[in-house]
């Protein structure tokens, strides 16, 4: 499996080339914030496992009000460094990996506690 390349971008980890993308429409279940953020990563220039990333929040453009974040590339690149930590070998065949993140995680890679914004707090 590969993600698109249309809508994706490029960033380095370690010296190594990646392709990262969010779905650009949430699903029925991420719009209702029953279904976490989510994005996928892959290798630039090669085609291998695909990592599959949760987050432990909803989408910022999910139709409830819930907790959300917006998916910066610190945050992909720690992503990656933890995914590679444990286990992900993104030049292997076969299928996605996936990483189900927790606030501790977050926590943990970030450096400090994730900075969540919730919509019906806005003005």
């Amino acid at each position: 499996m590969a993600i698109p390349k249309k809508g994706s971008r490029l960033i380095t980890v370690d010296g190594a080339g990646f392709r990262w993308r969010v779905r650009r429409k949430p699903t029925y279940c991420q719009g209702n914030s029953w279904g976490p953020m989510t994005f996928a990563v892959e290798l630039a220039d090669a085609s291998g496992r695909v990592l599959l990333v949760s987050l432990p929040c909803s989408r910022p453009d999910a139709w409830q009000g819930e907790r959300t974040t917006a998916i910066q590339p610190a945050l992909v690149t720690a992503t990656v460094r933890l995914a590679l930590k444990r286990g992900w070998d993104p030049q292997q065949a076969g299928g996605a990996f996936n990483l189900k993140l927790t606030d501790g995680d977050l926590t943990d890679v970030m450096n400090g506690p994730p900075a969540y914004d919730v919509p019906f707090m806005r003005r």
